[in-house]
């Protein structure tokens, strides 16, 4: 089981950290690379798992609403820590709701579980960005225009993944093979930007910053059971929520809370030391499904 664990986190770790040494020596410029990863990348990732031949959306309904309440769940659940002193509401709740989906959790998934778990990986990552990139910018500025979300890249690869799935259509091989091809740099790129991100992340205020890497992954698994225990699943697709509850929160939050200038620098610290304290959460939350699986 050690083992099992060690070579699901280890590699995902090891990524990560590479990007944050090589992010300290030199201090690359991320724009370029973070905007072709948006662009282009992941959404011929998103394009070619949910236009694949082997992926049935119905079968991920459940998880699908599961994700959702994790998501929502999350910041209503702790939404009174927020009447602590020094806590705002937009600062904290969005990192707590908006989780590491694609930085982390397509690769967990599919290091813990096998390639079978990346159609439902992609699954929780578009629930996750949905929620993320509308109700997410809407908390943050309650001006923004829902038609920004139908010009992103993201958005758009989803909505023809999804024609493709629900028409039962397949791409030709032609398409599919350079398709997936691209898609194949997503995961990857995503973790060693993260590292990179990392780097300019700084600590000085540690208490928000720890309350957020014990309160988000508590308030997701929580929810993964709860939603277990009024509505079962298949216990694979369980164990898939679990994962997702108990991921930190995503690196994008740092970047719109700098975007919006939602106290950038208290966001990132939650961001950083969610990412710190998953080293801990992930791998128990790993050894439990492997004892109880």
């Amino acid at each position: 089981m050690f083992e099992r664990i060690a070579l699901t986190v280890v590699p995902v770790a090891a990524v990560v950290l590479v990007g944050f040494l090589y992010g300290r020596a030199r201090k690359p410029d991320l724009r370029v690379a973070n905007q072709l990863n948006m662009e282009l990348f992941v959404p011929a990732l998103l394009v070619s798992v949910l236009a694949g031949k082997n992926f049935e959306l119905s079968a991920y309904a459940g998880l699908s609403l599961g994700a959702s309440l994790v998501v929502l769940g999350s910041g209503l659940l702790l939404l009174p820590l927020c009447l602590l002193p020094s806590i705002r509401f937009k600062t904290f709740i969005p990192p707590m709701m908006f989780n590491n989906t694609g930085n982390m959790g397509i690769p967990l998934l599919v290091l813990a579980f096998g390639e079978q778990a990346l159609p439902a990986a992609i699954v929780l990552f578009i629930i996750e960005m949905i929620w993320h990139f509308t109700l997410g910018i809407y908390l943050l500025d309650p001006r923004t225009s829902p038609w920004q979300l139908l010009r992103m890249s993201i958005i758009q690869a989803t909505l023809i993944g999804l024609v493709f799935s629900f028409a039962g259509w397949q791409l030709p091989p032609l398409i599919a093979t350079p398709l997936d091809m691209l898609g194949q740099i997503a995961v990857p790129l995503m973790l060693f930007t993260l590292g990179v991100r990392l780097t300019s992340v700084n600590l000085s205020d540690w208490k928000i910053g720890l309350l957020g890497a014990i309160a988000c992954p508590a308030s997701g698994i929580a929810l993964a059971w709860s939603y277990q225990w009024l509505w079962p699943l298949p216990a694979e697709h369980f164990h898939y929520l679990l994962v997702f509850g108990a991921l930190p929160p995503a690196v994008l939050n740092y970047m719109l809370a700098e975007q919006y200038q939602q106290e950038p620098g208290k966001v990132a610290s939650i961001v950083m030391m969610g990412n710190l304290g998953s080293l801990i959460v992930i791998p128990l939350t790993l050894a439990w499904i492997l004892h109880t699986g």
